[in-house]
């Protein structure tokens, strides 16, 4: 049995396998690089060794250093988690030839699915169906753009050697094609070392299902169930849940067999995912995953199993712990994934430090797996997700509600996430009826504010301001409640660059606000913490909605802003002496939209440039951004050149007046 364990890998995924691994009664070596120095991680580990510099090809993906650390440390077993070097076949090979284990298939298997387009081969050899594509060794433009026009539009681009929707694009005309698999190749090189890539038709209103199989070194194999993961953004998976809703027994059972076919065909063992496009009641082979899942804890809800225990189980050289006959379904496990990233603004990655953060009580229906904790910060040089909530119910209707109670406990403050998207997506009509397709997100875009929002916020905000002013000065936290635009009871805010004026009148723990034309009468007990404070508000009404206590957190940031969390709504609520966008004349000045580096200038000083056109490629959290100009003008000075880092808001280039 394994008993020193090296995890080539970072993050929550480090921690998970930490947990199992200590469990089993397994130690554990964890790596950091310059940017993890003090991560979670490193903490839980029996061990912490330093691996490299903060890009990825300088410590994650180094499999030298990497070997060298195994060896240096004696670990009987290397765990490359997911991402990074984990469907590398070349460093399941070196593994295997330094006579350490790796916690995966052979590295024939990963070959075999590793490239995509090798994988799509054998499963037409298998007489699985396969969606319209091109999946040849000629990679010129001519050729992909020849082929593109045999499939048609839409069109998916896919990275043939990759996941984790990095070098995938959709492509809806052909004078776009040429660009986009420029964009995906570098992407592609950038995330897997190869900027091979291959077409699909892309089916519009499929599902994305896939079903995770397991196989020991001895032949047997199992599948234990499906999950749909159909709500992406980016090619990005969101919201996970097992069993795929609403599908016939045997339509599970089919695609079930298929996979384990697919495993047996390659000699697979371990942990491994096939991934379907179902169309209907049709499904088409997409790919298959040579690694543990992301999504795998809502599988061990459903199953009661620990996925990683069996991994170092069958790595091990013991056979499976169950047969199939032995393996059930019960209840039903909803995932969300909580990414650093501004939902508004199209998703695009965020960092910064992380200044506060409270989870909610976990317990045997809810989970959570992170990474992360206050004071952490979040960089530009890794994957934006930051945590994984996991809740299971009984039926499909209580995980949801499961999950929502959730997420409506967490809060963090410091810099900007998705958690009030992910409960957008799970309050809508189509998703509690399961109306799931790969391009819901598209149809159910993160609505702006309510009025009803807007005035909470500043209700609560004004609330806190008030109680701040009564505070006594040793008390106070770094807010602007002294600020001379202040009367007794007359406060000034800005919300999404309005501004607004909130009085307000007490009398016990009651509140009269008036915000322009509309008062609202609020009850509030006001308890300071060490850093802001938290509130339960109710409202005077008859509306029995608005009877049960509303939860509400206040973080002050740095620049005169609080951070006011609601259970449905986190949104920044500007002081009195916060810095306002005032340079006009620096409209057409494009801004880095994140932290990031430039991977590509596209225009030249001097050149004359129409409203859209491509300027440069920014990549930050392993996704590429294009920046194109707002409007018509002639470059005057680029900036930055290839490689250079830029952090959010610079400018990037110049125009001439």
């Amino acid at each position: 049995m394994i008993k020193r364990l090296l995890i080539a890998n970072r993050g929550e995924i480090a921690c998970r396998i930490i947990k199992t691994a200590h469990a089993m009664g397994v130690e554990t070596i964890a790596l950091y690089s310059d940017a993890d120095h003090r991560a979670l991680h490193t903490t839980m580990a029996t061990k912490a060794v330093y691996v490299g510099q903060s890009p990825a090809l300088e410590s994650y993906l180094d499999i030298e250093k990497i070997l060298s650390i195994a060896e240096q440390e004696k670990v009987d077993a290397i765990h490359p988690g997911y991402g990074f070097l984990s469907e590398n076949a070349g460093f399941a090979a070196a593994c295997q030839q330094k006579g350490i284990i790796f916690v995966g298939p052979p590295a024939s298997a990963i070959d075999a699915m590793g490239s995509k387009s090798e994988a799509k081969k054998i499963m037409a050899e298998a007489g699985v169906p396969l969606v319209p594509g091109y999946h040849g060794e000629n990679q010129s433009n001519q050729q992909l753009m020849v082929e593109a026009e045999r499939i048609g539009y839409p069109l998916l681009i896919k990275a043939a050697f990759g996941g984790g929707g990095k070098g995938m694009r959709v492509v809806d005309r052909s004078e776009h094609l040429e660009q986009q698999l420029e964009s995906a190749r570098r992407e592609a090189e950038k995330a897997f070392g190869n900027d091979q890539l291959l077409l699909e038709r892309f089916v519009t209103k499929a599902r994305h299902v896939e079903v995770q199989i397991f196989f020991d070194q001895q032949g047997n194999g199992v599948f234990l169930f499906d999950r749909d993961c159909s709500l992406q953004r980016r090619h990005q998976k969101v919201i996970e849940e097992a069993p795929a809703p609403g599908l016939a027994p045997e339509l599970h059972e089919a695609m079930g067999n298929a996979a384990v076919a697919a495993g047996k065909a390659i000699g697979y063992q371990g942990a491994g995912t096939v991934e379907f496009l179902l169309d209907g009641d049709r499904f088409y082979f997409m790919e298959m995953n040579t690694r543990l899942q992301v999504e795998h804890p809502v599988t061990e809800m459903v199953t009661d199993l620990d996925l990683v225990e069996w991994q170092l189980t069958v790595a091990s050289g013991e056979p499976l712990p169950l047969d199939q006959a032995s393996l059930h379904c019960h209840g039903h496990a909803i995932e969300a994934r909580l990414y650093a990233e501004n939902p508004r603004l199209d998703f695009l990655p965020t960092s910064g430090r992380i200044l506060a953060l409270e989870w909610p009580e976990t317990h045997g229906n809810l989970r959570i797996d992170t990474g992360i904790q206050a004071g952490d910060s979040i960089t530009a040089w890794y994957d934006p997700m930051m945590a994984k909530i996991i809740a299971r119910g009984s039926s499909r209707h209580a995980a949801i509600a499961q999950l929502q109670t959730a997420l409506a406990q967490y809060y963090q403050a410091g810099i900007c996430d998705n958690r009030d998207f992910l409960t957008h997506l799970l309050t809508t009509r189509e998703f509690i009826d399961a109306e799931l397709s790969t391009d819901f997100i598209d149809h159910h875009p993160f609505p702006a504010l309510s009025l009803e929002q807007r005035d909470l916020l500043l209700a609560v905000a004004a609330i806190y301001q008030f109680e701040c002013g009564s505070a006594r000065a040793d008390e106070l936290l770094p807010t602007s409640y002294n600020s001379t635009f202040r009367t007794e009871s007359l406060f000034q805010f800005y919300l999404d660059e309005q501004h607004w004026l909130v009085r307000v009148d007490k009398q016990s723990n009651r509140y009269e606000l008036r915000i322009s034309e509309k008062s609202l009468t609020i009850t509030a007990n006001v308890n300071h913490q060490t850093c802001g404070a938290s509130m339960s508000i109710s409202f005077d009404t008859t509306d029995a909605d608005k009877l049960q206590p509303i939860i509400c957190r206040i973080i002050p940031r740095p620049g005169e802003l609080l951070q006011v969390i609601l259970p449905d709504i986190s949104h920044e609520v500007a002081l009195p002496g916060h810095p306002m966008e005032q340079e006009e004349d620096q409209d057409n000045v494009p801004l880095a939209p994140m932290s990031g580096s430039i991977t590509c200038v596209m225009v030249s000083e001097g050149q004359s440039v129409a409203q859209g056109t491509p300027l440069l490629m920014m990549e930050a959290m392993k996704m590429e951004h294009c920046i194109t100009a707002k409007e018509s003008g002639t470059v005057e000075r680029i900036l930055y050149t290839t490689g250079d880092q830029v952090a959010a808001g610079s400018p990037l280039l110049t125009f001439v007046e």
